[in-house]
């Protein structure tokens, strides 16, 4: 007869939508937390199936084009039985010996929230390099303490209904577990090409607002002295503005970081994030040109002149 552990008192937070082939992986991977909430963005495939066979509690989230997104909208409405809440996408996976670790680090009274390194496989490979390791995200915290922050891009079409790269802002201390989240989508190219030409028009959004000295009081802020997050966020107002940042992505990824050493998987990672800088670069460029205003092309001077006087 097998014993099963006890269930660790943490509420688990998975967004969703369309999900089906991550999903059971991930599940399994939080079958030790004594409650799991997915978050279903109304999914036309198995999403929501898979979940409530796995015990999760489902909950649909319509999303008005409008803050908050899905993450910070579960942090302020569902009722967590547990303070402590852990945030996991559903290409991530949260080890035995993490959870461990985790059964333990809820019990400190000295961190209100805990940063975890993820480990990114990509085509099966193991990313160890291009600053892609260590990859520290903090999603364990009390829930009552922290949300997501907001860099201004609500109003952006076409980048989903979900918090990806923006950072939680937490009150109180915050530590650093040392087990590593999993991170490794099993969906093919195609999908990962589809998900970053979206998420290009939230970068080039964050570009302009950074170029137009955007107040940052509402977000996590840059410090080159702060954590490592504040600190990539830093060196993001100085990128933004240098030229050439496709080649300089691949240079920096592949060479000076040793993406090379990671392979083929390395060299096609790379030169998939150059491709994506280049995105972002075209799309920052319409946002310049059109006053803010993406994919939407203002009529010319003669044209509007036309419109306004149709007989001439």
């Amino acid at each position: 007869m097998t014993i099963q552990p006890a269930k660790i008192p943490v509420s688990v937070l998975i967004p969703a939508k369309n999900e089906e082939i991550n999903l059971p992986a991930c599940l399994s991977s939080v079958a030790r937390a004594d409650e799991v909430f997915l978050v279903d963005s109304q999914s036309t495939d198995r999403t929501c199936e898979i979940a409530e066979d796995y015990g999760a509690k489902v909950v649909q989230f319509y999303f008005n084009n409008r803050w908050p997104k899905k993450k910070n909208w579960s942090l302020e409405n569902l009722q967590f039985q547990n303070d402590w809440v852990l945030i996991v996408d559903c290409d991530e996976r949260i080890t035995e010996e993490l959870w461990d670790e985790i059964s333990q680090a809820i019990l400190n009274q000295n961190y209100n929230g805990y940063y975890l390194n993820r480990r990114v496989f990509f085509l099966g490979t193991w990313i160890r390099h291009g600053g892609k390791y260590p990859d520290w995200n903090l999603r364990l915290f009390k829930h009552e303490k922290g949300r997501y922050e907001n860099l201004g891009t609500e109003e952006v079409p076409n980048t989903g209904d979900n918090e990806v790269h923006e950072h939680v802002i937490l009150k109180g201390q915050v530590g650093y577990l040392q087990n590593d989240m999993i991170h490794e989508d099993f969906r093919d190219i195609y999908q990962w090409i589809e998900r970053h030409n979206r998420y290009s028009n939230w970068e080039a959004r964050v570009y302009f607002n950074l170029i137009a000295g955007q107040d940052d009081s509402g977000t996590i802020g840059a410090n080159f002295f702060g954590d490592a997050v504040q600190r990539k966020r830093f060196l993001k107002r100085t990128w933004v503005r240098l030229p050439f940042k496709p080649i300089l992505r691949f240079i920096v990824f592949y060479i000076i970081q040793l993406g090379f050493l990671d392979g083929r998987a390395g060299y096609i990672y790379a030169r998939l994030i150059s491709q994506y800088e280049y995105q972002i670069g075209i799309k920052l460029y319409e946002l310049r040109k059109f006053g803010g205003h993406l994919n939407v092309a203002l009529p010319s001077a003669a044209k509007q002149k036309s419109l306004q006087n149709p007989d001439s």
